[in-house]
């Protein structure tokens, strides 16, 4: 391989460097304080380039979340009547986690700046919102015909955005330091408890750890809670 080419491939993809050289002069000179100009410059292309691939400054701060959106879209799109909704759209938002996770110093990053500057909070706020209409449709679309399918899809919707949001903070909080994963999980639990379906247990496959939960009414004989139970453990 020539000096040249070699050259070449090591050199980032243009889209890339757009995104290396604007927060290299928003850590360095402020972002309100850094242009487009500034950020083409020191990337060595034209204008033309810039918004080839971002329409706006702001944009270039969160480079990766419309292939995300795209991703998580498709995701539940896959999905079919075997796949329990509420579990969907939790392993749905675990692919924005993996988003961050794939590159923790630029996330952190981010967030900082982000903390620092009113106009790309809102911003923020605005692809959160796109985040959770995108599961609020899925869910939707499942729930459909049910008793206040809708009101329950955009509960749901807003509940898990609202548990993967509080432990991505503190995730980035800590530098992303911690176990993004396991905290992600333990919050988006909360929500699968309140609102998911228990998992079915196929009758003769129990095991000694399995737990069933049965639900009564109050006042019911007790026959009938034993015919309930052996329901559900598949005696009945």
């Amino acid at each position: 391989m020539s000096s040249s080419s070699a050259a070449a491939a090591a050199k980032p993809p243009m889209r890339d460097a757009l995104v290396a050289a604007a927060f290299r002069l928003f850590l360095e000179r402020g972002y309100e304080q850094t242009t487009v100009d500034d950020i083409v410059a020191l990337a060595g292309v034209g204008r033309r380039s810039f918004f080839r691939y971002f329409p706006s400054k702001e944009d270039v701060v969160f480079p990766d979340h419309e292939r995300c959106l795209s991703d998580m879209t498709a995701f539940l799109a896959a999905g079919g009547e075997e796949h329990e909704p509420v579990r969907r759209v939790c392993d749905a938002a675990r692919l924005v986690l993996r988003m961050y996770a794939e590159n923790p110093d630029f996330s952190v990053q981010r967030y900082r700046l982000t903390k620092k500057v009113p106009g790309l909070r809102a911003y923020e706020l605005s692809v959160v919102w796109r985040y959770e209409r995108a599961l609020a449709e899925y869910l939707r679309g499942r729930f459909a015909g049910r008793p206040e399918g809708a009101l329950r899809a955009d509960v749901i919707a807003a509940a898990v955005v609202a548990a993967h949001n509080n432990a991505l903070r503190s995730w980035l909080r800590s530098g992303g330091e911690s176990d993004a994963s396991a905290t992600v999980d333990h919050a988006l639990g909360y929500v699968q408890s309140a609102f998911g379906r228990p998992s079915v247990v196929v009758p003769g496959e129990q095991r000694s750890e399995d737990v069933i939960v049965l639900v009564s009414r109050r006042g019911a004989p007790l026959w009938r809670v034993v015919q309930e139970l052996e329901s559900a453990l598949g005696r009945g």
